[in-house]
């Protein structure tokens, strides 16, 4: 019986450490930027020799299409004329497509390659820390959200896709005829 005791005295705080960082690792994942909640603020720059700094709220009122992306990402090419003409078609109306790269090594000179290989003519930010990860919980690139002049995510997509579909400009549409709030 005293060895059943003891037994239990040390497997019974193990399992109460082990729940409460299960739980901790559920709330974690539960905890996720999606569609319906607020997006998150970031911080990345513009390229060029007079870089500077814009955030989510340079965009405040305005429907923004938000790619995370980086240069060696070979989705992330295959997307973005796509995303190019999605810009082309709306950005008259108010649309803002702002394409953020993640490349931690990268230079703007890199990244600006890219953006003029492919003709993007979009605004396109670069966030060498990456701290845009962490603020979107990404799981990988590219990731896109769709965010609402009220500030609040109205899609997100995790993968490349087709932005250019009739559903996505539906969706744009939807969200241009919208006032600001």
């Amino acid at each position: 019986m005293p060895g059943k005791r003891a037994a239990l005295l040390v497997l019974l705080p193990a399992v109460l450490i082990a729940g409460y960082f299960g739980v901790r690792a559920l709330r974690y994942d539960l905890d996720t930027v999606g569609v319906a909640s607020r997006a998150p603020q970031f911080s990345a720059v513009t390229l060029g020799p007079s870089s500077q700094a814009k955030t989510l709220a340079n965009y405040a009122g305005d429907v923004v299409l938000l790619n995370i992306w980086a240069t060696w990402c070979a989705p992330c090419r295959v997307e973005m004329p796509s995303i190019q003409a999605l810009h082309e078609a709306y950005a008259s109306r108010g649309l803002k497509v702002v394409a953020v790269s993640i490349d931690a090594g990268g230079t703007g000179q890199q990244i600006s390659d890219f953006a003029d290989s492919l003709g993007l003519t979009f605004e396109i930010l670069h966030d060498s820390l990456g701290a845009i990860k962490q603020a979107y919980r990404t799981t990988g690139v590219p990731e896109t959200v769709i965010i609402g002049r009220d500030g609040v995510i109205r899609k997100r997509v995790v993968g490349a896709v087709h932005w250019d579909s009739p559903a996505n400009r539906a969706l744009v549409e939807q969200l241009l005829a919208k006032p600001a709030s």
